[in-house]
């Protein structure tokens, strides 16, 4: 019996919860980043965040969809746990480096806009 299928619809499940709430917080905690880069330009940083919000949903919900066509034939429990949880250790740490990222590259560009 092949685990493919429940495999993926966990890791599908797991994955879209993940980036849907880590987003919202971003989306959240980001207004108010944004808004202190570029102080008097609410409107701006408003639209620069909904930019960001969308840009990041569909980047990570399409990279972690294809790398399903990149899994292994499961045909045990033990090895579709394994499986998942490798995928998902690496989907969320692909999700801090790019936070990170898009904070420098952010900073550095507002910061050369403003000067």
């Amino acid at each position: 019996m092949s685990y493919n299928l429940i495999g993926y619809g966990i890791f599908i499940t797991v994955i879209i919860l993940i980036i849907v709430i880590v987003g919202k917080i971003c989306y959240r905690n980001g207004n108010v980043f944004v808004g202190a880069l570029i102080p008097d330009h609410l409107d701006l940083c408003l639209q620069i965040n909904k930019t960001l919000l969308i840009c990041y949903y569909l980047v990570n919900i399409g990279y972690c969809v294809m790398t399903l066509a990149t899994w292994e034939i499961i045909n045990s429990p033990l090895q579709l746990i394994e499986v998942l949880v490798i995928r998902v250790a690496i989907i969320i740490s692909a999700l801090s480096v790019l936070h990170y990222i898009n904070i420098f590259l952010l900073t550095n560009a507002i910061h050369k806009l403003i000067k």
